[in-house]
């Protein structure tokens, strides 16, 4: 293994949700070149049948591995519990880091011992965010609150709209009058919102993001691994499964107006091999 590795890092969400996380790996990487996929011609995953999610992850997977990434961020919690394991059954020998919303913190920091879960319904229904709740919950009540149209409005660009306030405060509003103190994103998207659910929900709640931890966890798999890349100023590299139009407006908005987006080409023999699977 050398001490230096320069191959990219693939990075990967249903949409521009991942943006959030790929935030935090840039600060906490700076030399890192990274690819990022938005599949936001298929967002949202959280209704979508989970043959369908493991389908479209692994597409997306062997499309950035084909382009030299070292390892792989499953930046998308719909996808994690979807997939994450049949990606890891794929690629045992690359670290793969993928998310999971923040139950153990959450319960750290709530006093009232009620803790409310924003997330997809794909997330919340599934056997890991169950297994979560079971291994760390205690007698911490866990309010989960999936969010339908949510992601649409962030994919959409619409981050401070009347109709996005008025449906987050919807969501909102039943984990409140129950008493929670500490609003959990369990999506990827959701951290696009979280000043306005500070507005929203006021001052005294705590708002849990993961991204940071994810962060640190690529970097510690990195450093294991001997695949750190020393020096230099790291770039990014975008792609989108939706319109190509759209996508550019909304990264550029969210990550930055000189990101370069490109359409995935999704007719690709790899592409269309995997999505047949």
């Amino acid at each position: 293994m050398p001490e230096t590795c320069p191959a990219p890092v693939g990075v990967f969400d249903s949409g521009v949700g991942g943006l959030s996380v790929l935030r935090h790996l840039r600060a906490l990487l700076p030399a890192e070149d990274f690819l990022y996929v938005a599949d936001s011609g298929y967002a949202p995953y959280g209704p979508r049948p989970e043959q369908e999610i493991v389908a479209r992850s692994v597409a997306i997977a062997e499309f950035l591995l084909q382009r030299g990434a070292k390892a792989l961020v499953v930046a998308c919690n719909t996808a994690t519990a979807a997939a994450v394991t049949e990606l890891r059954q794929r690629h045992a020998t690359i670290p793969i880091v993928a998310m999971e919303p923040g139950v153990k913190p959450a319960v750290t920091a709530t006093r009232r011992n009620v803790v409310g879960v924003l997330a997809t319904a794909g997330t919340l229904e599934s056997a890991r965010f169950y297994a979560l709740v079971n291994r760390y919950a205690g007698a911490v009540e866990m309010l989960t609150q999936p969010c339908p149209g949510l992601v649409e409005r962030i994919e959409a660009g619409f981050l401070d709209d009347v109709e996005t306030r008025d449906l987050l405060q919807g969501y909102l509003d039943p984990l409140l009058a129950r008493g929670a103190d500490v609003i959990v994103l369990g999506c990827t998207h959701y951290p696009f919102l979280s000043t306005l659910i500070t507005e929203l929900a006021g001052p005294a709640v705590t708002v849990v993001d993961t991204g940071p931890a994810v962060a640190r966890e690529l970097k510690r798999r990195l450093e294991q691994n001997q695949l750190l890349r020393a020096g230099g100023s790291g770039r990014e590299y975008f792609w989108t499964s939706g319109p190509l139009a759209q996508s550019l407006e909304v990264i550029a908005r969210l990550w930055g107006a000189d990101a370069e987006v490109a359409s995935l080409p999704s007719a690709s023999c790899v592409l269309a091999a995997c999505a047949a699977d």
